[in-house]
């Protein structure tokens, strides 16, 4: 049974600043994490400032939409949740009709961004639109909704890459596999925090599908990960640098997985897991600009 949440107080502005989930910069820099992968190899490490400007812009734009529309799709699940249930949808904080003034203008700001760029680049953007809106209901109907997600993560690595050499070659989609391999891993680990409400409420996770194996699916994920990325670093080629981060980044995997297989793990130890993937794949950008060198 649906719980009617109090109406929330709380300034305008800053029931706005947490719908853009703008407090917590950690899942809009995760995004904006493979889109620099993509522009910074392919343009040898030297892309066009304007250019990354460009990119980072349109996935703050693009998280922020994202965000809200995955909130508008939530917003009567989100209160019998208990990471979720002080969401500004889901509180009443704001409205459906504020919510979905905010989501039309953040897309728009992603749409005007997108005309800066090439005609492949520009109809991949538009591609991408469809996964970004169904997403949130994919939970409801798919096993493994973070597939979805997953795909929607990989459409910055085709965007940014096209955006540099007009074209997607097979190091752009080596990196497409890298990057749904590192983001169903790193979100399955996100919703492990979520399984016992997931069940309870009646929708799919990839935590809740692999079960009691979900800690030996996010460790062929982020194996999975290494093996492309360590495949993308020889054909390109990529120097000492990078192989040194991607031996970091192996590291920090493990020692997430082991982990995972503690029993008494408490639930903000998925988060901070999640949080350690944003430093992760910055050591890893970080490796691919000197290595480009």
């Amino acid at each position: 049974m649906l719980t009617t949440p109090e109406r929330n107080t709380e300034p305008t502005w800053l029931a706005i600043v947490r719908l853009l989930r703008w407090h917590k910069p950690e899942g809009r820099l995760i995004l904006m994490i493979p889109a620099l992968w993509a522009v910074f190899l392919a343009a040898s490490g030297k892309p066009p400032l304007p250019l990354v400007g460009v990119i980072v812009l349109g996935t703050l734009a693009t998280s922020a939409a994202g965000c809200v529309v995955n909130d508008l799709w939530d917003r009567d699940i989100d209160p019998q949740v208990e990471r979720t249930r002080d969401r500004p949808l889901a509180n009443r904080a704001l409205s459906v009709k504020v919510g979905i003034a905010i989501a039309t203008v953040a897309m728009g700001c992603a749409a005007v961004l997108a005309f800066y760029l090439n005609a492949l680049t520009f109809w991949l953007c538009v591609a991408a639109v469809p996964v970004i809106l169904l997403y949130p209901g994919a939970k409801r109907v798919f096993p493994v909704p973070q597939l979805v997600l997953s795909i929607a993560w990989g459409f910055a690595v085709l965007i940014s890459w096209s955006a540099v050499t007009h074209n997607l070659s097979l190091p752009t989609w080596i990196l497409w596999g890298a990057t749904v391999l590192w983001t169903l891993g790193f979100d399955t680990v996100y919703a492990m925090s979520d399984r016992e409400d997931d069940r309870r409420i009646g929708v799919n996770s990839s935590a809740l599908f692999f079960g009691e194996y979900a800690s030996v699916a996010i460790g062929v994920f982020f194996i999975g990960t290494v093996i492309l990325l360590g495949w993308l670093g020889l054909i390109v080629p990529l120097h000492l640098s990078f192989w040194i981060s991607l031996a970091i980044a192996s590291v920090g995997w493990i020692w997430q997985c082991i982990r995972l297989g503690q029993k008494d793990l408490p639930n903000s130890g998925y988060g901070e897991m999640f949080r350690q993937n944003v430093w992760i794949g910055f050591i890893l950008l970080s490796g691919m600009i000197a290595g480009s060198f």
